[in-house]
C-alpha cells in the first residue's frame, strides 16, 4: 500500500509539472517525423498479464517489422529527435501514465514482449510476483544495453541467452530485497546516470 500510494503520488506530480515539457516533446515528434506521438506496445506485467506500455515514439512507422531490439546508437529505424530521447530516457515519461493506471511502478522489472517471455524457466515465473518498472537493478547494470548488442556477433542471441538470464537473476534479487529505501537509492542512481550522459 505504501509503494502504490508513493507511486501514485509522485506520479501524478511528474505528470502536472512535466506538462509544458511533454506537449514541447510531442510538438518536435510530430514535427520530426510521420506518425502518433505515443508508441503503444503490449508488454508483459504482474501476474503474467498483458498491458499496454506507453511511450513517446522514437522510431519511425512500422520499424518493428524490422526487429523487435534495437541494436546501437545508429540504429536506422531511430528517428532525429528519438535519438536524444532515447539518450537521455525522455522517452519513457509517458510511463507516468502506466504508473497511475496501476500497469507500473517507479521500481521493478522491466516489462518484456511475450516474445521474450516465452524464453523464461519456470522458476523465472517467480518475477510477475511484481509489478514491473520503469527502473531497477537490471535496468541500471544494462542501461547502455543497446551498445552490448551492437558489439555481439548475433544480437538476438546474445539477448536471449546471456541478457535475459542475467536480468532475471537481478530481478529475482530485488525481489527479496525490496523495500521503499532501496526504491529511493534505486530511483536516484537512476537520475545521476542520466543526467552524467
Amino acid at each position: 500500500m505504501i509503494k502504490r500510494g508513493f507511486d501514485f503520488i509522485f506520479a501524478v506530480l511528474g505528470l502536472v509539472i512535466l506538462l509544458p515539457i511533454l506537449i514541447i516533446i510531442a510538438v518536435l515528434i510530430k514535427l520530426d517525423s510521420k506518425g502518433p506521438i505515443l508508441f503503444i506496445q503490449e508488454r508483459v506485467g504482474q501476474h503474467n498479464i498483458a498491458f499496454n506500455i506507453y511511450k513517446f515514439r522514437t522510431m519511425y512507422v512500422k520499424s518493428q517489422k524490422k526487429g523487435l531490439l534495437t541494436i546501437g546508437d545508429n540504429d536506422t529505424r531511430v528517428t532525429k529527435i528519438g535519438y536524444f530521447l532515447r539518450k537521455y530516457k525522455i522517452d519513457e515519461f509517458p510511463q507516468l501514465i502506466n504508473i497511475i493506471k496501476g500497469d507500473m511502478s517507479f521500481v521493478g522489472p522491466r516489462p518484456e514482449l511475450r516474445y521474450y517471455v516465452n524464453f523464461y524457466k519456470p522458476d523465472d515465473m517467480v518475477i510477475f510476483k511484481l509489478k514491473p518498472g520503469i527502473t531497477g537493478l537490471a535496468s541500471l547494470k544494462y542501461r547502455n544495453e543497446v551498445e552490448l548488442l551492437k558489439k555481439a556477433k548475433d544480437p538476438e542471441t546474445y539477448f536471449i541467452e546471456t541478457i535475459i538470464p542475467d536480468k532475471l537473476k537481478y530481478n529475482k534479487m530485488y525481489l527479496h530485497k525490496r523495500n521503499l529505501l532501496l526504491d529511493l537509492k534505486l530511483i536516484i542512481s537512476t537520475l545521476f546516470k542520466v543526467i552524467a550522459k
